[in-house]
């Protein structure tokens, strides 16, 4: 067996290579009827979508505030104020392993001193919430990005609040704010245990504080191990009112069945819908820049197969909410299945990691 090249000529023969490659790629792109491309210079990506958003905050205090749940506050170091923000909001937090993982706001929009933060452990999870619990400390810093909210809340003069477990995060900050804005508003809150349930304290208070000053907001705490599942009875409620409803799937499913015809619903999820029989379709996506076609096949996904022709593609947590792995689409039409990109943004980007094509072929940007 030969002797392995010194490391400095393994480098500059790799370089050569890929010059010549890149060289030839532009020679078969230039003679493209195609030429110039609807592209831009670079491929976009979502690492570089959220650039402007950086921030490197200091974990200001972690404290347990549930049987498997653990709160952060996250501060400037400097004591900058922070980025405003409203009910509903999520922060990204960029952990140490590189993984990036949404988690809702749930202090005060008024604070701009710092932000909040809850994570629950979910033992059998992917590893973002271990990494959470374990690594990140009080005096630790962490590179953060957003605000962003991709669950606002609209203006309703009644609204209907159905919260299970961690559920709670985002409508924490909202039922402030239908209290501070005098609507009426009820909260359903649900979880395994009363242990396992964080805020029940800041819940209370708020609706003692609500029942002191003439409100009509209404809190009612459904533990499983205590009162079974909720009932849930819609049919009272005034015309109009909003309902918001965060938690796992099957609680998600159970309100929608419940809510009248025609009920305002807006929902958020703690993972992506279940998959569908289109997946069983494959389709090819062409790597423009690449000059390769790649095919996607049943039940797997667009990152996937873009991985075995681009392995060093940015992505991070495959389920549609971080935005790590945003490609553009230069053609074709998208089956969009993520929970971050706004509407303007679909016309013509996709996340890879759990959108697919609507049709047979789509040509990306890189």
């Amino acid at each position: 067996m030969a002797p392995p090249l010194p490391r400095v000529r393994t480098v500059a023969l790799v370089a050569g290579a890929a010059l010549l490659a890149k060289r030839a790629l532009h020679r078969r792109i230039a003679a493209s009827p195609l030429w110039p491309l609807p592209a831009l210079e670079t491929p976009v990506s979502g690492r570089g979508r959220h650039r402007t958003a950086v921030r490197r905050l200091l974990i200001t205090e972690r404290a347990q505030v549930a049987d498997g749940v653990v709160r952060l506050r996250l501060a400037s170091a400097s004591g900058e104020r922070l980025a405003s923000w409203t009910p509903g909001a999520h922060l990204d937090l960029v952990l140490p392993s590189g993984l990036v993982r949404q988690y809702s706001l749930c202090g005060d929009p008024a604070d701009r001193n710092a932000y909040t933060v809850a994570t629950r452990l979910v033992e059998d999870g992917r590893g973002g919430s271990r990494e959470v619990h374990e690594q990140l400390r009080q005096g630790a810093e962490i590179e953060t990005r957003g605000p962003r909210n991709r669950f606002p809340l609209a203006g309703a003069a009644s609204y209907v609040f159905v919260a299970g477990g961690i559920g709670i995060t985002p409508v924490l900050p909202m039922l402030r704010a239908a209290e501070e804005a005098g609507a009426q508003w009820r909260l359903v809150y649900c979880g395994r245990t009363r242990a396992s349930m964080p805020f029940l304290a800041e819940v209370a208070a708020l609706a003692r504080s609500s029942e002191r000053g003439g409100g009509a907001g209404r809190v009612t705490v459904v533990p499983q191990d205590e009162a079974g599942y909720p009932e849930l009875e819609f049919g009272a409620d005034p015309p109009g009112t909003a309902y918001y409803c965060c938690g796992p799937e099957g609680l998600l499913g159970a309100v929608s069945a419940a809510l009248p015809a025609g009920a305002e619903l807006h929902l958020e999820r703690f993972a992506p819908q279940a998959r569908t029989a289109a997946d069983a379709d494959s389709f090819d996506v062409e790597l423009r820049r690449s000059g390769r076609t790649v095919t996607v096949a049943p039940g797997s996904t667009v990152l996937a197969a873009v991985r075995t022709a681009v392995p060093d593609v940015a992505y991070s947590c495959e389920q549609g909410f971080c935005g790590t792995c945003q490609q553009r689409v230069v053609e074709g039409r998208v089956d969009h299945r993520d929970e971050l990109l706004t509407d303007a943004e679909r016309e013509d980007s996709m996340l890879i990691c759990v959108s697919r094509a609507r049709g047979g072929r789509l040509v990306l940007d890189l």
